[in-house]
């Protein structure tokens, strides 16, 4: 998200996470400070003296999407990080930014915590917009869906479309189709993010019965895995799968980089795709660090980094979207102003009661 923020000309001055893993990249990429720390340990205090002094605020939030995804059938309000967002709600209140903007999984839209954050944003005299998009259609090489909100005290705000932003829909092999080739568990000499991970034998006869687009129904029978051969298993056909090179990539998850995962096979190539493929569908620019020069690439640690993300153009669409909103309202206020200053002079000096 900030680096997309850095992209778009927004002045971001700190990022706050939990997880020590995200220091190096988030300090080595963008101009910002890193402060390790719960947001239920957060307090204003910590937020307001990175501000610049009679700047535009704006306080921007991430919250686990792992509690409301799709994938996790599991999770109830008993969940810890189901409430993480009115945590986010409480630093509004405390810090009274001019802009909020928050991105997460379209399932948060459903809850009861959403209604009540955005409930209070209405009280504090925010304008409030949100909605579901398809980054796709932002020219992100990625189907993923995406709730973004986006709320101001300057007045109404709203998210810029498709065509405002200018950018065109692109595919998996126009976004990694011209990196070099790899072979199942190696990595390249001179990029140490473009590594894969090893396929087991048997994992290695799926992905060469795979075709791209199918699922392992296109398999022999001796290859399909037998939580699949029963009744339950027949619904999740989107694993075990392969790219297609004219479409763009499915949602990138924290287990991109696993073959079995999900839709992660190299649309020709016998692999999962790899750490550095997974970046650049996750729109990070090529010249990214994520790794200190020198020091090993721990696939878990990284691919749970790509994973997490905010694709990068994303935060440049909100960005921007910010910026835009920004300009608009000063130049409202200064028509404002002129009107008034006009209306003043057309009074007569004499005669009035």
């Amino acid at each position: 998200m900030t680096h997309g923020l850095v992209r778009a000309g927004v002045d971001v001055r700190l990022g706050v996470d939990i997880d020590p893993v995200c220091e190096y990249p988030y300090t080595a990429n963008n101009k910002a400070k890193f402060l390790l720390k719960s947001v239920e340990k957060l307090a204003v205090c910590d937020l307001e003296r990175h501000y610049r002094k009679n700047g535009i605020k704006l306080l921007a939030g991430c919250a686990p999407c792992q509690t409301f995804s799709t994938y996790n059938h599991k999770a109830t309000e008993s969940d810890k990080r189901w409430w993480l967002l009115l945590q986010f709600s409480r630093l509004v209140d405390e810090l009274s930014p001019e802009l909020v903007t928050m991105e997460n999984v379209p399932r948060l839209i459903e809850q009861n915590v959403f209604d009540k954050f955005v409930a209070n944003l209405e009280f504090k005299g925010y304008s409030v917009a949100y909605q579901v998009i398809n980054c796709a259609e932002y020219g992100i090489p990625q189907q993923r869906n995406r709730l973004v909100l986006l709320a101001s005290k300057l007045g109404p705000i709203s998210l810029l479309t498709p065509q405002e932003f200018g950018r065109r829909p692109r595919t998996v092999k126009e976004a990694i189709g011209d990196l070099p080739p790899l072979k199942a568990g190696t990595s390249h000499p001179n990029d140490p993010l473009h590594q894969c991970s090893a396929l087991s034998e048997i994992n290695m006869r799926r992905i060469k019965a795979s075709k791209p687009g199918g699922t392992w129904r296109d398999w022999p029978r001796e290859l399909v895995a037998n939580c699949h051969k029963k009744s339950s298993g027949k619904t999740y056909p989107s694993v075990y799968g392969r790219m297609t090179w004219e479409d763009p990539a499915p949602t990138m998850t924290t287990q991109f980089f696993g073959f079995g995962n999900g839709r992660f096979g190299h649309p020709q190539q016998d692999r999962a795709i790899s750490l550095r493929e997974g970046a650049i569908l996750q729109s990070f620019p090529a010249d990214y660090e994520f790794t200190r020069p020198g020091e090993q690439v721990c696939q878990k640690s990284i691919g749970r980094l790509i994973g997490n993300a905010v694709p990068v153009t994303l935060g440049e669409i909100i960005g921007t979207s910010l910026l835009s909103h920004v300009s608009d309202a000063t130049k409202r206020a200064y028509r404002s102003k002129q009107r008034e200053r006009r209306e003043v002079r057309s009074f007569p000096s004499r005669g009035m009661t």
